[in-house]
């Protein structure tokens, strides 16, 4: 059964409120932004963005954001076009969490993985990671200065893949060469795998597939 493109924004929101799980995410997202207007020099004024990713991390590659030289129509403009994203992204990320919901989980590793490789969406997006991947591991092991290749995989990933870089940083200091690059690109792998599950999870619900 294929959903029409027009019943897709419902659907979303949908699957985005029809579950304790995706309702208490968005309640999370929600105490997150007069967190951000309370708080806009400390750390948890990047709560909304990273609670969003990776879908509104990917706004930075472009060359316009809040604060967009110029002022006026052209700032409040580009403010706008961010805020919009964020707030799509925060309901896409919903969606996935309630696609979660509502079904039993398949048992065993196949069935639990299938989603992230069984649809164009999850697998277009595991390129995207394994792309990101394939920059960082030139830029570390081929380029002589590596500089700050290490964001795109992170991008591409988040936030689990945050959690690569205290994972890694003892490996890094170990004294044993390439081991902090290993578990730093197994540890994005793994939380990329985590992002594709999802949206293959919610390509299925969009889509109507039965599981």
């Amino acid at each position: 059964m294929q959903t029409s493109p027009r019943l897709r924004l419902p659907r979303l929101l949908t699957l985005g409120t029809d579950s304790r799980l995706a309702r208490g995410y968005l309640a999370l997202f929600a105490l997150s932004i007069p967190v951000m207007l309370l708080f806009p020099e400390s750390p948890f004024a990047m709560a909304p963005v990273l609670l969003t990713a990776p879908l509104s991390l990917f706004a930075m590659v472009l060359p316009f954001g809040p604060g967009t030289e110029g002022g006026g129509a052209a700032e409040a403009l580009a403010t706008g076009f961010w805020v919009g994203w964020v707030l799509l992204s925060a309901l896409v990320n919903a969606a996935a969490l309630g696609a979660l919901s509502g079904k039993p989980v398949a048992r065993g590793p196949r069935a639990l993985l299938a989603p992230a490789v069984d649809n164009w969406l999850a697998r277009g997006y595991c390129a995207l990671v394994a792309a990101a991947l394939g920059v960082f591991l030139y830029a570390v092991l081929l380029s002589p200065d590596p500089g700050f290749a290490a964001i795109w995989p992170l991008i591409a990933a988040a936030p689990f893949s945050f959690v690569a870089v205290p994972l890694s940083l003892p490996a890094e200091y170990s004294g044993i060469p390439g081991l902090g690059t290993l578990v730093f690109t197994v540890a994005v792998g793994l939380a990329g795998l985590v992002n594709a599950v999802l949206i293959g999870r919610l390509a299925h619900r969009m889509r109507g597939a039965r599981r």
